[in-house]
């Protein structure tokens, strides 16, 4: 058997971060990072954005390459799959049956797209877009005067239809839902957002019902409650992601939506840690709520804190929430969580975007909401999320103003 060290399943966002923050923080021992994927470690957040649009033959972005692998002394094992966690020997089990101790282990091991189980489905022909070869199945179909069906009308769904309408497809959106972006987005955002969508062309079905799907000779059909049939080349079914959990359930780990972990990223078990989608955790600034997040920075910000706390810091993981997408020439923030807030007060930032922030009945201000040119938006939201992280109780007229800047809000909220 190996020399015990730090085992790392699941190579996204969140195990590379770690990987590379254990070296950073000073571990001298093994390091094994698993990924079933045979690609290195990539940015996946490209991949409804400009892995679509670009003209150039599609490659990753990887956050860590071979170079960086081995400058950090990293073993990867690609291709690979974790079958087992044996507890009581700290082991993991991989599915060529060899067994890699850990004296601490990280899953992160993200989420999988949400299946979309209707009548005909199996026979369908339906592209999901979670990896690198999804992505470059889904680019292969966005022919110039093809027909896309898209359903779901969240972040991937979204994104997924501009970059289709921007490669000269037709674009039909069905939503379940009576808006798109239920989740996390304001209801004035989302409008502004289907808004642009409708005038780029995308036609939009919401709070409709599906009764079935069929593959006609190579066409496909969306045949909706109402008898209405969505004549189609290509469905992209994008409706949530399910957090993986599998290792955890089946070594008997807690779990509540998603692998149950604390404010430090432990789960129930001390010698195993959790980060990035896979995981809930309760966060300090929600009053303890348990959450769990989707989130490129997320994934980001707790891969690095989990190293630290593998290596016994015993930080708690209290950043701000953080979520964008890019649509058009518009980008989409938000800082924090919309729904957490009772009061909403909008800032004018002139006829090409929109700022809200979110507050409590008290006045603490928990989230901000933006679309816009990023060059309009994005400054504001940073210092809105320092804001937040504070839980600073700004004058509701000083929100309201645009002449009043929040960088002034946040040095005055600083000062001795």
């Amino acid at each position: 058997m190996n020399e015990a060290g730090m085992v790392i399943i699941g190579a996204g966002e969140a195990g590379a971060r770690a990987a590379v923050e254990l070296r950073t923080q000073g571990w001298s021992g093994p390091i094994t990072l698993i990924g079933e994927e045979k690609h290195a470690p990539y940015e996946r957040p490209p991949l409804s954005k400009n892995l679509l649009l670009g003209e150039d033959e599609p490659s990753p972005i990887f956050i860590l390459n071979d170079e960086k692998l081995l400058q950090h002394d990293i073993t990867f094992l690609s291709g690979c799959m974790a079958v087992e966690i044996d507890r009581n020997n700290r082991a993991v089990i991989l599915e060529d049956g060899r067994q890699l101790p850990y004296d601490r282990l990280l899953l992160a091991t993200g989420a999988r797209p949400r299946k979309y189980a209707l009548e005909g489905s199996e026979n369908a022909d339906v592209l999901y877009l979670r990896t690198f070869s999804d992505a470059l199945s889904l680019r292969s179909r966005l022919q110039p005067g093809t027909h896309v069906a898209v359903i779901g009308g969240g972040f991937i769904g979204l994104e997924a239809a501009a970059s289709a309408v921007e490669r000269g497809c037709t674009v039909s959106l069905i939503e379940l839902g009576p808006r798109i972006l239920t989740r996390g987005v304001p209801k004035e955002i989302a409008d502004i957002v289907e808004a642009r969508h409708r005038a780029a062309g995308v036609d939009f079905k919401l709070g409709v019902t599906i009764d079935s799907i069929a593959n006609n000779g190579g066409r496909q059909a969306i045949v909706l409650a109402d008898g209405t049939s969505i004549e189609c080349d290509s469905i992209i079914i994008g409706i949530g992601a399910v957090p993986e959990i599998t290792l955890a359930a089946g070594c008997g780990l807690e779990i509540e939506n998603g692998i149950r972990v604390d404010e430090r990223l432990q789960t129930s078990d001390p010698y195993i840690f959790a980060a990035g989608d896979c995981c809930s955790f309760p966060h300090a600034l929600y009053d303890g709520r348990r959450i769990r997040l989707e989130s490129w920075r997320n994934a980001q910000d707790q891969g690095s804190l989990a190293a630290r706390n593998m290596m016994g810091a015993g930080e708690a993981y209290t950043v701000v929430p953080w979520f964008w997408s890019d649509q058009y020439e518009q980008t989409l923030q938000v800082a924090g969580l919309t729904d957490f807030g009772e009061i909403m007060v909008s800032r004018n930032i002139g006829e090409d975007g929109k700022f809200f922030f979110h507050l409590t009945s008290d006045g603490r201000l928990v989230a901000a909401s933006a679309v816009g040119p990023i060059s309009k938006i994005a400054k504001d939201i940073r210092f809105a999320e320092m804001l937040i992280q504070q839980q600073a109780r700004p004058d509701l007229n000083n929100l309201e103003n645009p002449d009043v800047k929040l960088k002034a809000l946040l040095k005055d909220l600083v000062r001795p």
